[in-house]
């Protein structure tokens, strides 16, 4: 659940919130509806929502299998060394890859973790000998690939 203290939205906000987060396609008005207030209420209260940062875009949700990416690979990272020099090089080559999905700072036994799409097994061990052991700083990585998704749901609790 999202911390009160921290936010400044009230009950409709939120109701908003999540409708969108369900269809970011929903038109103006139906959205209107479903929350009982006037069309012009409710984009007025959208785009405060969106100027203020709570909604930082929409966008489509594509299928990885029909366009060849099916297989998800999570990896560990430990660095060599853990300067700010070495991270931010590090941070700075992961960005430069489309197939690295996203890349978390952990605290625990390793200093990285990446999500990363791929084709096959293959295409992974040639992205990992080609890119990732060559990334900045890397010392050690554990491959985790994904046999089964249970659930990939980016929708935050509201």
């Amino acid at each position: 659940m999202i911390d009160a203290s921290e936010v400044d939205i009230d009950r409709i906000d939120r109701k908003i919130l999540a409708i969108l987060q369900t269809d970011g396609r929903i038109s103006n008005l139906r959205l209107a509806e479903q929350v009982a207030l006037s069309p012009t209420a409710v984009q007025a209260r959208v785009a405060r929502l969106t100027r203020d940062g709570y909604i930082l875009g929409y966008e489509a949700r594509l299928n990885p299998q029909k366009l060849g990416v099916g297989m998800t690979v999570f990896v560990e990272v430990l660095l060599d060394r853990t300067t700010p020099h070495v991270f931010d090089e590090f941070k700075s080559a992961v960005l430069a890859y489309p197939a690295i999905m996203e890349c978390h700072m952990v605290a625990g036994g390793f200093d990285y973790l990446l999500k990363t799409r791929m084709a096959d097994m293959a295409a992974y061990r040639d992205f990992a000998g080609r890119v990732l052991w060559q990334l900045p700083g890397v010392r050690e990585t554990r491959t985790y690939a994904v046999m089964e998704e249970i659930k990939d749901d980016a929708r935050l609790p509201l």
